[in-house]
């Protein structure tokens, strides 16, 4: 039952917290004393990844994100995830390209009485600013 619990919650971060920026709906997923072990994300904490989404959804009004494939193990899920936006605001101290991009993200997540308790993520930042056009160009 709760393997199925996890996924649900898990879910709901997604749709909640990242498509729709919901942050109030964290406070029912994490635990206290959540971890987070993305790089970038400070401080790693919920409120670290309150601000995380907020600089993400700022530059990319319109992200999406879109679980491909979910798998849980024991305590943990583990989820491949396509993330899809286009660069409408300022990135990286960079004005908008208005281009678009798909990327992949591999996140997962630690439970304990069905509450997330650690983080680890990884996205295709290189990727993202590759396809909304911040790389220099090689001559």
């Amino acid at each position: 039952m709760s393997e199925e619990k996890h996924k649900q919650v898990f879910r709901q971060l997604i749709e909640e917290g990242f498509n729709k920026g919901n942050l109030d709906a964290l406070d029912e997923i994490y635990a206290p004393g959540f971890i987070e072990h993305q790089v970038g994300i400070t401080p790693p904490t919920v409120e670290g990844l309150k601000g995380a989404i907020i600089s993400l959804r700022s530059p990319f009004p319109d992200l999406k994100l879109t679980i491909e494939e979910i798998i849980q193990s024991g305590d943990k899920t583990w989820a491949r995830i396509t993330g899809r936006g286009t660069h409408q605001g300022t990135f990286m101290g960079r004005p908008p390209t208005e281009k678009s991009f798909a990327i992949t993200v591999i996140d997962i997540c630690r439970f304990e009485n069905n509450k997330i308790v650690e983080h680890w993520g990884v996205a295709d930042r290189l990727s993202l600013i590759e396809q909304i056009g911040l790389l220099p160009k090689t001559p």
